[in-house]
C-alpha cells in the first residue's frame, strides 16, 4: 500500500473548513442566558420586600378659591389665566358707587346724630337750671308757710293765707319731682350715666355702621391672599354681577408641592413616616427626585368616598383597599411640576423612618 504523499496531506488540511461562528455563538448563549436569569433572581430575591412601589401617585398643591365679600358688578379684570402673581396682587375689582354712598350715608348719620346729643345736651342743662330753680321756690314757699304759721299762732293773719302758703309749698315740690324727672330723661339719652360714662350710643351706632360701610367700599377691590398661578380666570368678565361668598378664580400655590401616592394596604407593614423615597413623572422621562414620607392617611380612600361601599349588603367581593400617603419633596424640580401630574413613587422601607 502507497503512502500518503505528505504535500497532499496539507492540501487537505488547508482546504478544511474552520468551525462555524454560529457554533461559537450557541455555545455563548447557553452559558450566558442561564446567568443572566440566576442574576435576575438573585436580585429579585435580595431586594424582595425592601422597596414599595406604585404609580397611582399624583402631583398635589394647594388650590384658594377666592371669592369677593361683598356684592356688585365687576369693572375691573386684572388677571389673565395661568398668570402668576404674589401675594397682595390685585385680581379684580368691584363697582365702588354704592358702597361710596353707603360711606357718605354713614357721615351724615354720625353729623345727625352730633346734633341731636348737642339738643340733648342744652335740654339737659336746662333742666338742672329747673331744678335749681324748683329749690329756690321751695325755700321761699317754705319760708313763707312758717312766717304765716307764725302770724296764725299770734292771731295776726287769716287761714285762707296760711292755706295758700301751704299749697305754694306743695306746688314748689311738684315742681321740683317734674324738674328731676326731666333731668333723668335727658341724662338717660345722653348716656351720662354710671353704665356708660361719656358716650353717646347714638354716635357710637353711627360710628360703627361708618366703619362697616369703609370696610365694604375696601373691599370692592379683591386681592391674591397667597402666591401662585391663577387658574379659572375665565369666570372674570366686566360687566358680570358677582356673588358675594361665590368662589371667582383660583390660585394654585405651586411653592407648596407633595406627591399623594395611594399604596395598597398590603405595603404598609413596614411603612413609616421618614423613610426615604424616589419619584419619578410620566411627563418627565428623565427627571427623578428624592422625597420621604411626611405622613400615611388615617383612612383609606372608600372612606372619604361621596356613596362608601356597603359590604354588609348583598354579595360581598374583596377589594384591596389603598391608603393615601403624602411624600415630602427634598429636591428642587429642574422642570414645573403641575398639579394633577402623574408620579411614580418607591420607598425605601429598609430604612425604620420615624415612628
Amino acid at each position: 500500500m502507497a503512502e500518503a504523499d505528505p504535500a497532499q496531506n496539507f492540501a487537505s488540511l488547508a482546504a478544511a473548513p474552520d468551525t462555524p461562528p454560529h457554533k461559537w455563538r450557541r455555545t455563548i448563549a447557553l452559558i450566558a442566558v442561564p446567568v443572566i436569569i440566576v442574576a435576575i433572581a438573585g436580585y429579585i430575591w435580595l431586594t424582595s420586600g425592601q422597596f414599595v412601589s406604585t404609580d397611582n401617585a399624583y402631583v398635589q398643591q394647594d388650590k384658594v378659591s377666592v371669592s369677593a365679600d361683598v356684592a356688585g358688578r365687576i369693572v375691573q379684570v386684572a388677571v389673565k389665566e395661568n398668570q402668576p402673581v404674589k401675594a397682595g396682587d390685585l385680581l379684580f375689582r368691584i363697582d365702588p358707587a354704592p358702597y361710596r354712598i353707603a360711606v357718605d350715608q354713614a357721615d351724615a348719620a354720625i353729623a345727625a346724630a352730633q346734633v341731636n346729643i348737642g339738643t340733648l345736651q342744652s335740654s339737659y342743662r336746662g333742666t338742672s337750671a329747673d331744678i335749681q330753680a324748683a329749690r329756690d321756690r321751695i325755700a321761699a314757699a317754705r319760708e313763707e308757710f312758717n312766717r304765716q304759721t307764725a302770724l296764725m299762732q299770734k292771731g295776726f293773719t287769716t287761714r285762707a293765707r296760711l292755706q295758700d302758703a301751704e299749697h305754694g309749698v306743695e306746688q314748689a315740690n311738684a315742681a321740683l319731682a317734674n324738674a328731676v324727672a326731666s333731668a333723668d330723661e335727658a341724662r338717660a339719652k345722653l348716656a351720662t350715666g354710671a353704665a356708660v360714662p361719656g358716650q353717646s350710643p347714638a354716635i357710637a351706632a353711627a360710628r360703627v355702621q361708618r366703619e362697616k360701610a369703609q370696610l365694604d367700599l375696601a373691599r370692592t377691590a379683591v386681592y391674591a391672599p397667597t402666591g401662585g398661578t391663577i387658574t379659572q380666570a375665565d369666570r372674570l368678565q366686566v360687566g358680570q354681577m358677582m356673588i358675594s361668598g361665590l368662589p371667582a378664580v383660583s390660585i394654585v400655590a405651586s411653592q407648596r408641592t407633595w406627591i399623594e401616592a395611594n399604596f395598597k394596604e398590603t405595603d404598609l407593614d413596614k411603612m413609616r413616616v421618614g423613610q426615604p423615597a424616589t419619584v419619578s413623572f410620566d411627563a418627565y422621562g428623565g427627571v427623578t427626585l428624592k422625597g420621604h414620607v411626611q405622613s400615611i392617611g388615617a383612612g383609606t380612600g372608600s372612606e372619604f368616598s361621596v356613596l362608601p361601599a356597603q359590604n354588609a349588603t348583598g354579595n360581598w367581593v374583596k377589594v384591596t383597599q389603598r391608603v393615601p400617603v403624602r411624600i415630602a419633596i427634598d429636591d428642587v424640580s429642574p422642570r414645573q411640576l403641575i398639579a394633577g401630574l402623574s408620579a411614580k413613587v418607591r420607598i425605601d422601607v429598609r430604612d425604620h423612618g420615624q415612628r
